[in-house]
């Protein structure tokens, strides 16, 4: 072979290799009407590699305060589709995103090996993409939950992930899963770690129990307004959003309302614990939300008073009261149902009803110190 075709073979290999590579990289696909049978075919990650990775446009972010879910880490991720109407999120409330946006939530757990049902109890590290999911041999992958924006709306979509991690297979029924949570003193607890099925999904995003219009809960102001490192630079949220051409510029993101984070002992012991409630409960415990009939209201602008369940007799509790006269008793958080509902795992008393089979232990302390500190009394 002379130099000239030498030369030639060799360039055609490497242009050969690049497509190659090209042909591999995953790309998003988003579905405008049925959902496909397995995860990867939305093409928001790539895990043949043995780490989650995510795909081009896929961004990363996570909440001022999370929603308790059994110990389980959480990844979330939005995708939105190219040359899409810029969203507005300064007049605050849900942002209007574009059809084809892909929301995503994985849940994941830590292990001390493979092929075991121990998952550790651990914390989920805030304000960054977890290094843990660039080794999938030390996680245990749950599922999936995608919130598809399409032309009638918002549409959840569940998939559990295989034992091999290297898939997910979309399910409509739900699934149960047996686990072990083993915290740091190697206290061990079983549990059954609940997939919730679509109409689940379909009840808890309806925050209005009158249009039953599903909705993103977390993808909001007052939840995204925080730090999240982003190519080794905390950046705000909203603003990181606004300049991937998301959302609108964001005029000063110190006027936008902002969720404390509950974890935060440097914060107000009020704004933490209202925080909390917020997330948690406000989806149902909303002035018309799903459980509206309660009577509670536990948005985080809730005035403090009988609305928020200061000695407020319970209107549709059953028996969820655990013996108590108030859902919030002043001074003494023994003596309110909101601790007992919140502590308990009895079906039927636990609140909230779906999405956890274990008890808080650090949120039921936080919320007891609240009512601990509390002025007043309901003697009167």
């Amino acid at each position: 072979m002379n130099r000239v075709a030498l030369r030639a073979a060799l360039v055609g290999l490497i242009l050969s290799g690049l497509t190659a590579c090209a042909a591999d990289k995953v790309e998003v696909v988003s579905h405008a009407a049925d959902n496909p049978a397995q995860l990867s075919d939305w093409g928001l990650f790539d895990v043949s590699g043995g780490a989650l990775e995510l795909s081009d446009g896929v961004l990363p972010y996570d909440l001022n305060s999370p929603l308790f879910t059994d110990y389980a880490h959480k990844l979330r991720t939005i995708w939105v589709p190219a040359n899409t109407p810029i969203v507005d999120v300064n007049a605050g409330g849900v942002p209007d995103l574009p059809v084809g946006t892909v929301i995503s939530k994985t849940f994941y757990y830590p292990i001390s090996g493979a092929g075991t049902s121990d998952v550790l109890k651990s914390e989920d590290p805030a304000g960054q993409f977890n290094p843990a999911l660039a080794d999938l041999d030390t996680i245990r992958l749950m599922e999936t939950r995608l919130l598809v924006r399409r032309e009638q709306g918002w549409e959840p979509v569940s998939y559990v992930w295989n034992d091999a991690q290297t898939d997910a297979v979309l399910t409509k029924i739900g699934d149960v899963k047996p686990l072990t949570l083993v915290d740091p003193d190697g206290a061990r607890e079983d549990f059954a770690y609940i997939v919730p099925d679509i109409n689940q999904c379909t009840g808890c995003h309806a925050p209005n129990n009158t249009t039953r219009e599903i909705q993103p809960l977390g993808v909001r102001a007052r939840h995204l307004n925080k730090p999240y490192a982003h190519d080794g630079a905390d950046k705000n949220q909203l603003a990181f959003l606004a300049e991937q051409g998301i959302l609108s510029s964001i005029e000063d993101a110190a006027a936008l309302p902002a969720n404390a984070n509950w974890t935060d002992d440097s914060l107000p012991l009020e704004q933490r614990a209202r925080a909390y409630l917020d997330i948690n409960c406000s989806h149902c415990h909303n002035p018309v939300g799903p459980a509206d009939t309660s009577g509670l209201d536990l948005t985080v602008d809730a005035a403090l008073g009988p609305a928020l369940g200061v000695c407020k007799l319970p209107i549709a509790a059953g028996s969820g009261t655990g013996g108590r006269a108030f859902s919030i008793v002043p001074g003494a958080p023994d003596e309110s149902i909101l601790i007992y509902r919140l502590e308990t795992t009895k079906p039927g008393a636990m609140m909230p009803e779906l999405g956890r089979a274990l008890s808080h232990s650090e949120g039921v302390a936080l919320i007891r110190d609240w009512i601990a500190n509390m002025d007043g009394d309901c003697s009167s």
